[in-house]
């Protein structure tokens, strides 16, 4: 699959991939829309209610999500275990092309980055005692989950239109059997067929203010018994 470095406008690289007409990242800012989607409206308001929190991240990418993650283990002492499913894993060449380190200003981040893409797939690598990564070389199609065992998944796969395959309802019941109660689903998608899709499958759904560029997104509820 031929990929295409590309400028996004908070100044952050992003990929795009011709064959799909599809960005991995908001063009209006990939940094942004991490930050918003994922972290502000998932990670932290989990942390909210718990400190001991198992993420499975849907299309780990460029791995931008992941390492925005990371800190919050430092900050709060919250025991993150991070699983996140990819079928296509990135080059390190390409990776080292996005030039991450220009918007992770962090050293310590970009170090925990390298050791993010060079980490061993489908083996459970301790970053710090404090997070745990698992990198999962399949997609969710093939992925068997235990049941009630996330607390939040950060859902970043291609728009419905690119990949309409993984945005059916059986798609977010596997999800939904796999989140524990109170558990919450995030993504940047506020598709009203997705959304409905989302409700079949149990979940409470919320619409939430998007990031840049973007009116709403989207926060799924698993309902407490």
């Amino acid at each position: 699959m031929h990929l295409e470095i590309r400028q996004t406008k908070d100044g952050s690289n992003t990929l795009y991939v011709p064959e799909l007409n599809e960005h991995y990242h908001s063009v209006h800012g990939a940094l942004q829309e991490s930050q918003h989607v994922f972290i502000k409206h998932g990670l932290e308001h989990v942390l909210q209610s718990k400190k001991d929190i198992k993420i499975l991240e849907v299309g780990f990418g460029t791995g931008l999500n992941a390492v925005l993650t990371f800190p919050f283990a430092l900050a709060q002492k919250a025991f993150i275990q991070y699983d996140t499913l990819e079928k296509f894993p990135l080059s390190e060449e390409l990776v080292n092309q996005l030039q991450f380190e220009q918007v992770i200003l962090n050293p310590e981040l970009q170090d925990v980055f390298k050791q993010m893409h060079q980490a061993d797939w489908n083996v459970p690598v301790d970053l710090i005692p404090y997070f745990t990564l698992q990198k999962i070389h399949e997609t969710l199609e093939e992925f068997v989950p235990p049941q009630s065992y996330y607390d939040l998944v950060y859902f970043d796969a291609f728009a419905p239109e690119k990949q309409p395959e993984l945005w059916t309802e059986a798609m977010f019941r596997k999800l939904y059997q796999a989140t524990r109660p109170g558990g919450v689903l995030v993504t940047y998608c506020a598709k009203g067929s997705f959304k409905r899709s989302l409700k079949a499958a149990g979940f409470e759904v919320e619409a939430l203010p998007g990031p840049p560029g973007k009116r709403e997104m989207t926060r799924g509820v698993k309902p407490v018994d």
